[in-house]
């Protein structure tokens, strides 16, 4: 979950890591630092807290040196303060880690008895020490890499520098992420192609088990059998720009407002309106033998996936599974022979949905991949990616992302309900126009802003707040609850807006907000029984529903948010757009970093 980089050239590197830490601060930002070698000679500023910090503390102690390594972190062990702050030094040893290594504790025991004293309470110091031992015995940069991965287990990412060899730079991956970046007689390498854009488009990726010895115009990789192999170069896609929130004060509040042109661009890539076709690729498997489709995701992804359940099963007759990633694999899961599983990640980095794909891939089950980032690890190790076309979503809570990702996982519906024949021509062409029509219902919802802010203030005083929804709006329940647990630190819950009376109504008490997500649809009836119960009870009942929802209710709830009216088939879309905004102007209230909530990271490359 941290962010690493590292830089090799003739010039001073610390502008560069700087702005690649600048842009890998969505993986962390609980602490961060900088080591160069300057003639032969190790220095290292860190600072807790976020870049600007370092940044504070490098104007009053300057670096230098045309070699160097910096890291962001997400504390994993040890809390996020100067002392357990990366990069990690042991004698002429300095270290940068993604991931966790969990055999630390055996090493650290070990090293400890071989008289090294641990200084830290991180698991990435036992590998600076490690390193150190193996350079003490005499070993070279090649003979020390094959040692130490030999000795690591767990996932991790690494770059090391040792003041022996001024000229090189060492790195590792095994389960997180790390790119080569290919300069003019300059090397970089770093977590991600966002981090390295600035520098360099020419770009490639180690794959698991690989690592490398970088000097300044050449780098050798080996596998995991430590045998030199040949990684391709390509250009990446990532710009270089450094995007800025505009007018916005914030990326959120920028990501909301970006909704409709990227559901519309989104849509444009999957739907040709002119001709009323699908614009699918092509998949090995023929969906209308498939006998099962099988999602996997987490956070916010996964909440898209229990939509897309609906969806798949109730227009294309297919039947789904929806599972937690972090859980998949870990359960003896049943994949039926020819099964599909479709993974939904933003970054494609995710490391608990990773670890599933490849155990479905074991399973013999074709691979779908729904993200943002068409380079990641996830796309490159899938049979069919489908990419959304959201943008850079800067901030760590997901919107604009998980708007593409069901417009995305809408349209596959649709398509292979036609193929399956439980969706006629007419009913898709149905569908499709009014998802088309869209993007101008979300605009109309984002036009009247101000109504929110009042609402937010009540909700902003609450230490405890129930979301309800039904059918195809339960997930949007529980992805609101999730949206104001991560942007304000109160604490909230989803519910299927039909369980409130097996337990949950028991939390109800004067005075305590119950957010219904309540459309106008087949459900309606039943959810209007909700609101009563909690109004009786005293709730505050925040209604969220469109005018024909809304005239139906007698009893009145203190706040009535007017939606457009649209096919009930689209409205979690749309419907995600007022969770978003409540959970949004609520954080502004409380006075909460709405970008970087505390504990969080927008990439989680850990398990």
């Amino acid at each position: 979950m941290c962010g690493i980089i590292g830089m090799i050239g003739n010039a001073s590197v610390v502008p560069s890591i700087l702005e690649g830490l600048r842009r890998l601060e969505y993986r962390g930002y609980d602490s961060a630092g900088v080591a160069t070698l300057n003639h032969g000679c190790m220095d290292r500023r860190r600072a807790a807290g976020k870049i600007i910090r370092l940044e504070e503390e490098l104007r009053k102690n300057p670096l230098d040196g045309n070699i160097g390594i910096g890291h962001t972190r997400w504390a994993t062990h040890g809390a996020p303060n100067a002392i357990n702050a990366h990069p990690h030094v042991s004698g002429p040893v300095s270290v940068v880690h993604n991931g966790i290594i969990e055999n630390h504790k055996k090493l650290r025991e070990e090293l400890v008895s071989s008289g090294f004293t641990m200084e830290t309470e991180t698991d990435t110091e036992v590998v600076a020490h490690l390193v150190k031992h193996y350079h003490d015995e005499g070993l070279v940069p090649e003979e020390i890499m094959r040692a130490i991965i030999g000795r690591l287990s767990g996932a991790y990412a690494l770059v090391i520098m040792m003041e022996d060899y001024p000229s090189v730079l060492m790195a590792a991956r095994k389960s997180s992420p790390l790119a080569i970046g290919y300069g003019n007689d300059e090397m970089f390498v770093g977590s991600d192609a966002l981090a390295l854009a600035p520098m360099t488009r020419r770009i490639s990726y180690l794959e698991d088990g690989d690592w490398a010895i970088i000097h300044k115009d050449s780098v050798v990789v080996y596998n995991s059998k430590n045998a030199q192999v040949e990684r391709p170069v390509s250009l990446t896609e990532v710009s270089g720009a450094l995007i800025g929130k505009g007018k916005y004060r914030h990326f959120m509040d920028k990501e909301i407002h970006e909704q409709p042109e990227v559901i519309g661009y989104t849509l444009s890539a999957f739907y040709d309106p002119n001709s009323s076709c699908m614009k699918m690729p092509e998949f090995a498997f023929d969906p209308v033998s498939l006998p099962k489709l099988t999602i996997i995701a987490a956070g916010t992804s996964y909440f898209a996936g229990m939509i897309a359940k609906y969806w798949f099963e109730g227009i294309a007759r297919l039947p789904v599974e929806v599972d937690i990633a972090s859980e998949f694999r870990y359960r003896n899961t049943v994949l039926p022979e020819g099964g599909a599983s479709l993974f939904i990640s933003q970054s494609g980095e995710s490391l608990d949905t990773l670890m599933a794909l490849r155990h479905a891939r074991e399973k013999g089950q074709h691979i779908i991949s729904l993200i943002n980032v068409g380079e990641s690890t996830i796309a490159r190790e899938s049979d069919v990616v489908l990419k959304t076309l959201a943008g850079p979503e800067i901030s760590v809570a997901s919107t604009k992302a998980f708007t593409t990702q069901l417009t995305v996982l809408l349209c596959l519906a649709v398509d292979w309900a036609q193929k399956r024949n439980f969706l006629n021509e007419k009913g898709a062409l149905e569908i499709m126009q009014d998802l088309s029509r869209l993007p101008i219902a979300i605009a109309d919802v984002l036009v009247s802003q101000n109504r929110w802010n009042a609402c937010a203030h009540e909700l902003a005083g609450a230490k405890d707040v129930i979301y309800l929804g039904r059918g195809l709006n339960f997930p949007t329940a529980l992805e609101g609850a999730l949206k104001l647990k991560e942007l304000s630190y109160i604490h909230a819950e989803g519910y299927a807006a039909g369980e409130m009376k097996h337990g949950p109504i028991a939390l109800l008490d004067e005075g305590m907000p119950v957010v219904m997500v309540a459309p106008y649809d087949k459900w309606f009836d039943k959810t209007a029984s909700n609101v009563k119960e909690a109004l009786a009870r005293g709730g505050r009942v925040v209604l969220l529903s469109d005018r024909e929802g809304i005239e139906r209710l007698d009893d009145k709830p203190a706040w009535v948010f007017e939606m457009p009216k649209v096919n009930p088939m689209i409205s979690p879309i749309l419907y995600a757009l007022p969770v978003q905004l409540l959970a949004y102007y609520t954080a502004n209230e409380k006075g909460t970093d709405v970008d970087q909530p505390r504990n969080l990271a927008k990439s989680v490359t850990v398990e």
